[in-house]
């Protein structure tokens, strides 16, 4: 079995270096084979436009703190998932990397379907989705972030990738998606993991309240461990990735193998 983490937590607006060292207390107590922090954890999420946002972007496989990450997956063996604002040559995207214990094996997502005024700060992913193995766990991850929750398509895609778990480092502040994840749970037959935000954050003119409830659901839509609205708590859940991949629920029915794509137009 393996050992999964969320951090559920209030990452502060435009403070990078608070909100990294943050992240390193965290990593320091909790000690989970794989652990996951929000969406943009080390910046904050309410910037309305690119230039504001530019001083807290970082270079993949560049940036020290991205670095220094990496370094820590490696040296303890464990996969972590979190959320950045990642800097490239054409612009910013809002990213999750993906640090893996060999780092040639890590990669970065960026996401697929962007949220109300993120247009304004960040360009449309281009990755497209995509599954990671790591071969001691013998467990293979495929990810998205936040809004990409609202297309089937999104966990359908990992899902025919062969992911056993879904990891979904988010923003949200919705009601409605704690009603989805189960259900792209119980469809896809795999494993979701959703890392959640708290807290509140303001521009000049809206306030955006972040909605807590991370959680970790099984294969068949069950919580296996759910955090409250407002508060800071790590969640902690142990999964089996080997009985995800059985796709029957009975005798006769198997739902990849029953699937009729040619009927799907």
């Amino acid at each position: 079995m393996i050992s999964i983490s969320i951090i559920q937590f209030a990452p502060k607006f435009a403070h990078t270096i608070s909100n990294i060292e943050t992240i390193h207390a965290y990593l320091d107590s909790v000690q989970s084979d794989i652990i996951v922090f929000p969406e943009l954890a080390t910046s904050g999420y309410f910037f309305t436009d690119s230039h504001s946002l530019a001083p807290h972007a970082m270079e993949w496989n560049k940036h020290k703190d991205l670095l220094e990450l990496q370094k820590r997956a490696s040296t303890e063996k464990r996969i972590i998932v979190l959320g950045f604002p990642e800097l490239t040559n054409e612009g910013i995207y809002n990213s999750a990397g993906i640090f893996m214990p060999k780092a040639q094996e890590s990669k970065v997502y960026r996401k697929t379907h962007l949220f109300y005024k993120e247009k304004y700060c960040f360009l449309p992913g281009n990755t497209g989705f995509f599954t990671v193995y790591e071969q001691n766990m013998d467990i293979r991850l495929g990810i998205m972030i936040c809004y990409d929750w609202r297309f089937p398509e999104s966990a359908r895609t990992l899902a025919l990738q062969g992911a056993d778990a879904i990891i979904c480092p988010a923003n949200l502040v919705t009601t409605l998606s704690g009603k989805v994840f189960p259900a792209r749970a119980i469809e896809n037959k795999v494993y979701m993991i959703v890392a959640n935000r708290t807290g509140i954050e303001h521009n000049a003119e809206e306030e955006l309240l972040f909605r807590g409830e991370s959680a970790i659901y099984d294969y068949s839509g069950d919580i296996l461990a759910k955090a409250s609205l407002e508060h800071e708590e790590v969640l902690y859940a142990m999964i089996s990735p080997e009985k995800s991949r059985v796709k029957s629920f009975n005798s006769e029915n198997d739902i990849f193998l029953d699937r009729r794509p040619d009927m799907y137009a």
